[in-house]
């Protein structure tokens, strides 16, 4: 059987775990990097021992037998790139957020179905233990009537995370933080209680010399009739403090935290015990001076392999991931974002 051949688009941090990952798996072959700055490309191919690197993206989908693209570039990028690899009749793999609206979703999705190819989007959170047992819980019904959902990003992203970036804090290529820092929190809860319908945000950029928000608030409500608060900001003195979801439902208590939704804080929950002997072993993806969310990209991709060789697969496509951008330009949708002084 033959490997599953990928090819990574942007070698940043989020492109360099994937192609650690893809490295890693036995059914999978990185045959080429792309980067817009040769030196990095080229660090990369010889690093990893690869046949060729490319500058320009358009001719890596002209020249690579690569059968899927990584897509790992600026939030702005990832709808054209994603309409273009699937024009050249490449699978797509694209990080999050897939993009920045649901009319470049929707244009993803009709590509990738016009050319017969696949489009995935990355949502390795989904795979972090504590979330497994509570969407286990859920969909057993063991929490009865689900009440309420509290979620909480209350992270660090030093000046230097924006001021060393040609894209991280501009409204045009990051859009703002919730598809940064929130949006695979967002997909949990959609994953859970269904789309959001409704939302009453506020926003503010109260420390760091960015376009978009660096705290914001919002109270929603799901389809399933739940309600929520969402509470963000990457302000959060020297370190991240927390990232967690808390359910609070008819028969049952659950907070996942940790600062990654690593953990079980809180576990309360009618003839539903938390299970004896779980290590929760997931980590975050760790950047240097700042850490992101889980780092189970591993999962994300052996399981895009084995949709690929027509086995049995849980992973995420573009029709589920454009409920976590819809539901974003909703929470954003009649806000006004101030600067303090």
């Amino acid at each position: 059987m033959n490997d599953i051949k990928f090819a990574i688009i942007g070698c940043g941090n989020i492109g360099k775990r994937h192609l650690a990952v893809l490295d890693a798996e036995p059914r999978a072959e990185v045959v080429a990097v792309c980067d817009i700055e040769e030196d990095i490309a080229q660090k990369y191919q010889q690093l990893y021992e690869l046949p060729v690197y490319y500058t320009d993206f358009k001719k890596l989908l002209a020249e690579s037998p690569a059968e899927v693209v990584c897509i790992c570039t600026p939030h702005g990028l990832h709808a054209e790139m994603s309409i273009q690899a699937a024009e050249a009749g490449k699978h797509i793999l694209v990080e999050k957020p897939m993009a920045l609206n649901s009319a470049d979703c929707k244009r993803m999705i009709a590509a990738a179905k016009a050319n017969g190819v696949d489009l995935f989007v990355v949502k390795q959170n989904r795979y972090n233990k504590p979330i497994a047992l509570a969407k286990q819980a859920i969909m057993q019904g063991k929490l009865g009537q689900v009440y309420m959902v509290n979620c909480n990003v209350l992270w660090n992203r030093h000046a230097g995370y924006y001021k060393d970036s040609n894209w991280r804090g501009s409204k045009a290529l990051e859009g703002g933080g919730l598809y940064t820092q929130v949006s695979h929190f967002i997909d949990l809860m959609i994953w859970w209680f269904g789309d959001v319908l409704e939302a009453k945000t506020t926003l503010e950029t109260k420390m760091q010399d960015i376009e978009i928000e660096d705290c914001g608030i919002s109270q929603i409500k799901f389809a399933s009739g739940v309600l929520g608060t969402l509470n963000w900001t990457t302000a959060v003195y020297n370190k991240n403090y927390e990232g967690s979801i808390t359910i609070i439902g008819e028969k049952g208590t659950i907070k996942i935290g940790g600062r990654y939704l690593n953990q079980i804080d809180f576990w309360d929950v009618q003839s539903y015990p938390l299970p004896e002997n779980i290590v929760f072993d997931d980590k975050p993806n760790a950047y240097g001076k700042y850490q992101g969310t889980s780092s189970n990209h591993d999962k994300v991709v052996t399981n895009v392999v084995a949709k690929l060789l027509n086995e049995r697969h849980d992973v995420v496509e573009g029709d589920e991931g454009i409920k976590s951008i819809e539901a974003i330009e909703l929470i954003y949708r009649d806000t006004y974002l101030t600067q303090t002084p």
